[in-house]
């Protein structure tokens, strides 16, 4: 058993979880310090955020930070290889399916009109300038960093940690979970895959790098038997019904775990499986999963049992 240091605090509208192993407490304060410095940028909550500023000055160069220029090369990386089923410009479908403010702000009653829903799609005409530091969204567009922004906060984090002297760090980010380095103890890092219907996990896995991430209808259901969640199927605009409850990826990197759960939640059970194990996931190598469908029953994807385990103790 190696020693390790825990600390739990609200960031990004969710719960969030961090463990350190083989490093002082110290390193805590600073991943939680790199979690907020990166929704102050990316929460379209914000209005001072880069993000908000991308979304306002639609059709202008904007200057942003690094780590802006990288969130969305990577979303656009996702929109080419899901081809499609994964967009973060659904920012006016969002918004009409009724989630105008962030969820933790929405109650019964429904949200007020936006400008944002008369927003329109548009992922393959944004422009990214890398060497000059800015980001131009196309008239009309509206990106939304949504889950991606957990998973590849994760990913930097966990990054800084271990630059920062860490042997080993976990971060969970709403259920976006990235590890990597030495784990508490021989078992790896235990991950609990939430069932969507039952209190005991669907699954246990253990993993030595890597990351996990689930996408649900469940916990932000709009309406009856959740047909309006914020789910969105970038064909339709319309909230994903496909016969899933949640969809689990497990993946390198967090943002590529995010990425795909959405994918293959929307694209469904025998899409999702392709999707996964094709050719347009190749250069995300080593990619599987867990699906529940709207029953409850659990589909185990190929590879899966690579990392799952039978564990009685606590998963992070």
């Amino acid at each position: 058993m190696t020693a390790s240091e825990e600390i739990r605090f609200r960031a990004m509208g969710t719960e969030a979880h961090v463990i350190v192993v083989g490093a002082e407490a110290s390193l805590l304060d600073l991943a939680e310090r790199h979690v907020a410095w990166l929704e102050d940028r990316w929460s379209r909550f914000r209005p001072s955020s880069d993000v908000s500023l991308m979304n306002a000055m639609a059709g202008m160069p904007v200057r942003v930070e690094p780590e802006t220029v990288l969130l969305v090369q990577r979303a656009l990386e996702g929109y080419r290889v899901t081809q499609g089923r994964y967009d973060p410009t659904v920012l006016g479908a969002v918004v009409r399916a009724g989630y105008g403010r962030s969820y933790e702000q929405l109650g019964d009653a429904g949200v007020d009109a936006l400008d944002a829903a008369l927003l329109d799609r548009g992922s393959s005409a944004i422009v990214v300038d890398e060497a000059g530091g800015t980001v131009t969204m196309p008239e009309g567009v509206g990106f939304d960093p949504g889950g991606i922004g957990k998973g590849l906060a994760a990913d930097l984090v966990v990054a800084g940690l271990l630059g920062a002297g860490a042997a080993g760090a976990c971060v969970n980010l709403g259920g976006d979970v990235r590890v990597d380095g030495v784990s508490p103890d021989d078992a790896g890092w235990l991950v609990g895959i939430e069932h969507p219907f039952r209190d005991e996990p669907s699954a246990v896995i253990s993993l030595h790098g890597g990351a996990v991430a689930t996408t649900s209808r469940v916990k932000r259901m709009l309406g009856p038997e959740g047909q309006r969640h914020h789910v969105i199927d970038p064909a339709t605009g319309e909230s994903a019904q496909t016969g899933l409850a949640s969809a689990t990826v497990i993946a390198a990197e967090g943002w590529q775990a995010e990425i795909l759960a959405k994918a293959v939640f929307v694209a469904g059970v025998n899409e999702g499986r392709r999707l996964l194990a094709g050719p347009h996931a190749m250069p995300w190598s080593g990619t599987t999963g867990l699906l529940v469908d709207d029953d409850g029953a659990t589909v185990r994807l190929a590879g899966l049992d690579r990392y799952e385990v039978v564990h009685e103790g606590s998963a992070a």
